[in-house]
């Protein structure tokens, strides 16, 4: 807001006043026009550079806001994001289904797996679920379209190739599925997969090769600042990102598509970050951040 500077109104009426103040007033109210006068000078001459009055005199505004607060509701209105929880916690009741191979372009491979789990049993599925559902909630605040592959509503899969004609059937912006390691212990960390260059059979990855890489790339910083973790100790040589030819998921998606795992269930360490409501809000918080930064451009 601007600051409206002092007004020298000469059309009201003076009042009777004693003689003391009266001739305070006739010391001060000159002081007080040349004063005046001085000041419209240097802010016209500010004007005439190309700077608003109201600039010259506007003081700092300090905020309490943090950044995210600040992004604009509805900024993605128009976008369309598909989240792919990994797995499906029914998995294990369709061993005939789920064991079905389908066609990745390169290969044929099971419709889909069970996932993994924690040693106290929390199970991949329910972890990427959760953290999908989050995620769903912060981007619809956003403005974007969110679809989510399943959302608890299937007795198994989607299978794999299914999958990723979901998020092509959306015409979607970005796909990103969510999953998370079952490595041996001590190796910690998460990774974002990328689509690898593949064109054999009905696979063609060549048009999403360089959108996917920017849309993971952004992930994978995102998430690193809002979970406090470190990129994964045993894939990517440091920098969170591989890239892999062998996921239907990603070789049959004609949209930007990654892969993220966000953590190994399978060290003790990582496990108790995955099992924790909080720290799942600041994973989708990271997803969603990294997916807001790569749509905007």
């Amino acid at each position: 807001m601007s600051y409206a500077g002092p007004e020298f109104d000469s059309s009201q009426p003076r009042r009777p006043r004693r003689r003391p103040l009266a001739l305070a007033l006739a010391v001060l109210v000159p002081g007080a026009l040349l004063g005046w006068l001085v000041y419209a000078g240097v802010s016209g001459a500010a004007d005439n550079n190309g700077t608003t009055a109201a600039s010259t005199r506007a003081s700092p505004t300090v905020s309490s806001t943090t950044a995210e607060d600040k992004k604009p509701l509805g900024s993605l209105r128009g976008k369309v994001v598909v989240i792919d929880p990994g797995h499906n916690l029914t998995n294990f009741r369709h061993p005939a289904e789920i064991n079905r191979k389908v066609d990745i372009g390169t290969n044929r491979k099971e419709c889909d797996t069970t996932g993994t789990s924690t040693n106290s049993g929390y199970a991949e599925a329910k972890f990427t679920l959760d953290v999908a559902r989050r995620l769903r909630t912060l981007l619809e605040r956003q403005g974007a379209t969110v679809k989510l592959t399943q959302d608890g509503d299937r007795p198994y899969g989607p299978c794999v190739d299914e999958r990723a004609r979901i998020g092509n059937r959306a015409k979607a912006d970005a796909v990103v599925s969510i999953h998370a390691d079952g490595a041996g212990a001590g190796q910690r960390g998460y990774h974002v997969i990328l689509p690898g260059r593949v064109h054999q059979g009905i696979a063609d990855t060549r048009r999403i090769i360089a959108p996917s890489a920017a849309l993971g790339k952004s992930i994978a910083h995102d998430f690193g600042r809002k979970t406090g973790t470190a990129p994964s100790n045993y894939i990517g040589h440091g920098t969170g990102l591989d890239t892999r030819t062998d996921l239907g998921g990603l070789n049959l998606s004609k949209v930007p598509k990654v892969f993220i795992e966000c953590g190994n269930m399978r060290d003790s360490k990582d496990a108790a970050l995955l099992t924790s409501g909080a720290w799942r809000q600041k994973a989708a918080q990271g997803i969603s951040e990294g997916i807001v930064s790569f749509l905007r451009g």
